[in-house]
């Protein structure tokens, strides 16, 4: 049974776009709790304290809390394996090691580039008294165009990155991918510039899981409203 399962956030942040996203794909049903209200009461439970509830995601199940986003899919897919998208963490364990490998380059690798981009490229330019810092987008730009290089090269042998379906490898990229695209002319071309990474980009951002995502960040834009 899915019953009980909360997640704490707002759906602006990446860390709470990835478990939505997930929870979609599984068709599970949950209770999303935005942070903020929280704040405005200063009732806030203790385990939400553990974390900066405006930015991160805190998961409850039953007696489990967890609050690494990554983690959080992990158990959603081997606690549920027969709901929803079932190929979403592999069917096999050799399709799951390619998948953690890719979680993991994701979560060490891509992750602070690309991070980095989100907030320079896509909120920087909004917030009052913050200005894009070319220098550090430079950086992470260079760092994350040798990475996509990588990307398109193992693309133009697999539909997606850990073999021929959709699974978390490609899923954990959405929140931070989605923010760079649509963040300006610059940060799109580092996705459409690759004919692969372009064609892998448009049909990961075009699932419905994801559609469902944005619906809510549109609805519910939390710290950037």
């Amino acid at each position: 049974m899915a019953a009980g399962l909360q997640v704490f956030g707002q759906p602006a942040s990446t860390d709470v776009a990835r478990v939505l996203t997930c929870l979609f794909e599984k068709n599970l049903e949950f209770e999303l709790v935005r942070t903020d209200t929280f704040k405005k009461s200063h009732k806030l439970p203790e385990f939400i304290k553990l974390r900066d509830p405006t930015g991160q995601v805190t998961f409850k199940h039953g007696d489990k809390t967890i609050v690494d986003s990554r983690t959080i899919c992990r158990y959603l897919c081997t606690q549920f394996p027969d709901d929803g998208y079932k190929k979403l963490y592999g069917t096999g364990s050799l399709e799951r090691a390619s998948i953690e490998q890719w979680l993991q380059a994701e979560a060490q690798s891509f992750d602070a580039p690309s991070s980095e981009l989100a907030f320079q490229l896509a909120f920087a330019p909004h917030l009052k008294d913050v200005r894009p810092d070319e220098a550090r987008v430079a950086e992470n730009e260079k760092k994350l165009h040798s990475m996509l290089g990588v990307y398109d090269d193992i693309l133009s042998k697999n539909e997606y990155l850990a073999g021929d379906d959709f699974t978390l490898a490609d899923l954990s990229h959405l929140p931070n991918s989605h923010y760079i695209v649509n963040s300006s002319d610059r940060g799109r071309k580092l996705f459409t510039a690759r004919k692969h990474v372009a064609r892998w980009y448009d049909k990961i951002s075009t699932r419905d899981s994801w559609r469902q995502v944005m619906k809510m960040q549109r609805e519910h834009p939390g710290a950037f409203e």
